[in-house]
């Protein structure tokens, strides 16, 4: 029997000067802490782990954490944190259809960097990597839930 809960992790890194990600999941086993698995997932020593959204998707719901800095970036994949995200069209059914794995790492850069704003941990993990945390700012801060994309 599979979980009904799904952990994935966005992993964010800057190897190159450009904003890349890649991502790794695995099943909730019963009992365990999803905080837990997020952090073996992104085999995080330091930096910041942190639950960016939420979907569902195939009859099981997909928790999502946002990890940096990868400390393994290789074959991440280069991420526009700009990029346009699909939105529900109906306000009583919030969650969009069609969701992949580029819209997730640019919501999450987009939570983060409304968090760098605002939450004083955040702010400090962010000072020791700039670079990165630049990158992953350069789109515009949004909370979770936010029906309209700015832009």
């Amino acid at each position: 029997m599979t979980s009904s809960t799904v952990v994935e992790t966005v992993l964010l890194s800057a190897p190159d000067g450009r904003l890349r990600f890649r991502t790794r999941r695995a099943d909730l086993p019963h009992g365990a802490h999803p905080d837990a698995l997020a952090r073996t997932l992104t085999g995080l020593a330091d930096g910041l782990l942190h639950s960016t959204s939420w979907r569902f998707d195939g009859g099981r719901v997909i928790l999502t954490y946002a990890a940096l800095p990868d400390p393994d970036p290789s074959g991440a994949l280069p991420l526009d944190p700009s990029r346009p995200l699909p939105y529900a069209a109906d306000p009583l059914a919030p969650a969009s259809t069609d969701v992949d794995v580029a819209d997730v790492a640019a919501h999450a850069c987009r939570h983060l960097a409304y968090l760098r704003q605002t939450d004083p941990l955040v702010a400090l993990v962010a000072l020791g990597d700039p670079l990165l945390w630049d990158l992953v700012t350069d789109s515009a801060p949004a909370m979770g839930g936010l029906l309209v994309q700015p832009g």
